[in-house]
């Protein structure tokens, strides 16, 4: 319990301060999907198992938002980032980061609307409030895509941290349509879900990539060799049945080239927000 108090701490520390890490601590930035604590949980595993076989110190990170994530990664401040398809592409550009691997499982975007409420079609979209998580988060630029195709022009757009806030925000009517991921959406609790419904949803996209800082080339072997064997464990096993992402996968030719729409905007919401 001390142990877990104790590196509990360590994480949130780095959450607000992004310092500067020595060279023997080998740091994995994980997009800010959920709260601190509970990237803490779901990467232990992880992190545990890349210690022993790479025979390093490992810290896991994040951030409060996906802009501040992303200039850390672009300062250089992760060994290896685990980040959604568009900062990853940006990753790559501008920082030379190298794309290991993904999950299986399809990531999608989603519209969410209240079940059986007054929201049936894009058009009834028109003057009212709309939810995202982060600016810079692929689910959001999705979204304001997706209503600017449907020429939809809300009354304001708000952003919030946590998919399960955008559901009770949604269900207490204070707004009509949200933007997640499809997993997301999956993994809340049946009470909440049924209370919601689809009203679009992306085609596939590159979720979270593993993203290998060039400073690290000379371990990638070492590296993808203990998280193709990690994938095999009880423990990562156990990590992807629970969010669902069924496995690592080999990225598909053009997939981060695909995510170049999104990277534009996510350099500038960046610069922006510094």
């Amino acid at each position: 319990m001390e142990e877990i108090c104790a590196a509990m701490m360590c994480l949130l520390f780095l959450f607000v301060s992004g310092i500067t890490f020595a060279s023997d601590v080998f740091v994995i930035g994980i997009a800010p999907h959920t709260s601190p604590r509970v990237i803490l949980e779901m990467y232990a595993p992880l992190r545990t198992y890349l210690e022993k076989s790479l025979d390093v110190s490992v810290e896991i990170v994040t951030a409060p938002n996906y802009e501040v994530l992303a200039q850390r990664g672009l300062a250089q401040e992760f060994d290896m980032a685990i980040t959604t398809g568009h900062q990853a592409r940006l990753f790559q550009k501008d920082a030379n980061y190298t794309p290991l691997l993904t999950y299986k499982a399809d990531f999608k975007a989603v519209a969410l609307v209240l079940a059986n409420g007054p929201i049936k079609s894009p058009a009834d979209l028109k003057d009212e409030n709309v939810l995202g998580l982060s600016p810079a988060s692929l689910v959001t630029l999705w979204g304001q895509h997706w209503l600017a195709d449907n020429k939809v022009v809300s009354r304001s757009i708000k952003y919030i941290s946590a998919s399960d806030s955008v559901a009770q925000l949604i269900i207490s009517g204070d707004a009509a349509v949200g933007f997640t991921s499809l997993a997301n959406y999956q993994k809340l609790h049946p009470e909440v879900r049924d209370k919601l419904q689809i009203l679009a949803e992306s085609e596939p996209m590159a979720g979270r990539v593993y993203m290998l800082n060039s400073r690290r080339l000379p371990m990638q072997k070492k590296i993808e060799t203990a998280l193709w064997t990690f994938a095999a464990t009880p423990e990562a096993l156990k990590y992807f049945e629970a969010n669902k992402l069924e496995g690592y996968r080999s990225l598909k030719p053009g997939e981060m080239e695909a995510m170049d729409p999104y990277v534009d905007e996510t350099r500038k919401l960046i610069n922006d927000a510094k």
